[in-house]
C-alpha cells in the first residue's frame, strides 16, 4: 500500500517542485515504484522530469473531473519505476470547476484509492497557494514535506502553512501528519542562513529533516534538461542532499521514527 506524501508550501520560491521531482526520482532509483502526481497548473514537476504529454493525452485535469483514472493518466518516466500523472494549464480551470460540487475536496483521494496498490510511493506536487487543488492534495495525502528556503520571510510562510496543516487535521483528513521540514537554498556561508537553520531546527526539533538542500547551479540547471538531478550530475551536492532525504523519508515508514541523520 502506498504512502502518499504532499510536497506543499504557500509561498513560492522554496524548492517545492524540485523537492517533488528529485524525491520522487530518488524513491524510484532505490527500486521503489513511485507515482508523482503533478497537480500545479504550471506543470513544472512534469517537464522537469522529460516527461512529454501526447495530445488529448489525460492529464490529473481529467483526473479530478472524473473522466480519466490515475492509471490512464500515467506516463512512464525516463527512470526505471517512475510515473507520471502530469499536470496540464487547464488544471487552472479546475479550482472554479470544483467550487460547486459536494465532493470538491475529496476528488483526488477518491482518484488515487485504487493506485495506492500499484506503488510504494505516491508523491503530490502542489501548487504554491491554498486553493482547491492544494486542499485536495492534503486531503489525499497520508503525511506532509514542506520545504523552507532559509530566509527570514520564510518563517512567516512557515508559521501559515502548520496553521493550515491543524485546520485540514481537525476537519477533513484527521490522520495527516508532517512528514518533515526540508531546509532548502542553503549557503552556509551567509550569517542568515544560518541564524534560519538554528532557529527552525530549536522550535521545531526532529520534524525538521537532516538532510539540507544546498543553493546549487546544478540542482537549477537540470530542469531544463528534463532530468531529475541524479540523471544530471549524481556527484552534485544537490543530488547528495536528495538521495539522503530519501532515505530518512523511507526510514520514517519502515522504523516508525521520527530521528534525523
Amino acid at each position: 500500500m502506498a504512502r502518499v506524501i504532499a510536497v506543499t508550501n504557500q509561498k513560492g520560491g522554496v524548492g517545492k517542485t524540485t523537492t517533488s521531482v528529485n524525491l520522487a526520482a530518488c524513491l524510484a532509483a532505490a527500486d521503489l515504484p513511485t507515482l508523482l502526481i503533478d497537480i500545479d497548473p504550471q506543470a513544472n514537476a512534469t517537464s522537469a522530469t522529460g516527461v512529454a504529454v501526447p495530445e488529448g493525452h489525460p492529464t490529473t485535469y481529467e483526473v479530478l473531473n472524473g473522466t480519466a483514472t490515475v492509471a490512464e493518466a500515467a506516463i512512464a518516466a525516463p527512470l526505471d519505476k517512475l510515473v507520471v500523472s502530469p499536470g496540464a494549464p487547464s488544471l487552472v480551470g479546475a479550482e472554479l470547476e470544483l467550487v460547486e460540487t459536494v465532493d470538491r475536496a475529496t476528488r483526488l483521494r477518491e482518484a488515487i484509492a485504487p493506485a495506492r496498490h500499484d506503488y510504494e510511493f505516491i508523491i503530490v506536487d502542489c501548487p504554491p497557494a491554498l486553493g482547491l487543488l492544494t486542499l485536495n492534495g492534503l486531503v489525499a495525502s497520508d503525511s506532509v514535506i514542506v520545504p523552507i528556503q532559509c530566509e527570514y520571510l520564510a518563517l512567516e510562510g512557515l508559521s501559515r502553512m502548520m496553521e493550515t496543516l491543524e485546520r485540514v487535521q481537525a476537519g477533513m483528513n484527521p490522520t495527516l501528519r508532517l512528514e518533515g521540514i526540508l531546509l532548502t537554498m542553503v549557503d552556509p556561508r551567509m550569517n542568515l542562513t544560518r541564524q534560519v537553520i538554528a532557529e527552525v531546527r530549536q522550535h521545531f526539533g526532529e520534524e525538521v529533516f537532516g538532510a539540507e538542500v544546498p543553493r546549487s547551479v546544478r540542482l537549477a540547471e537540470a530542469p531544463s534538461f528534463g532530468k531529475p538531478i541524479i540523471l544530471y550530475d549524481l556527484r552534485s551536492a544537490g543530488a547528495q542532499a536528495y538521495l539522503k532525504l530519501m532515505r530518512e523519508v523511507v526510514r520514517n515508514g519502515t522504523e516508525g521514527t521520527r530521528a534525523r541523520a
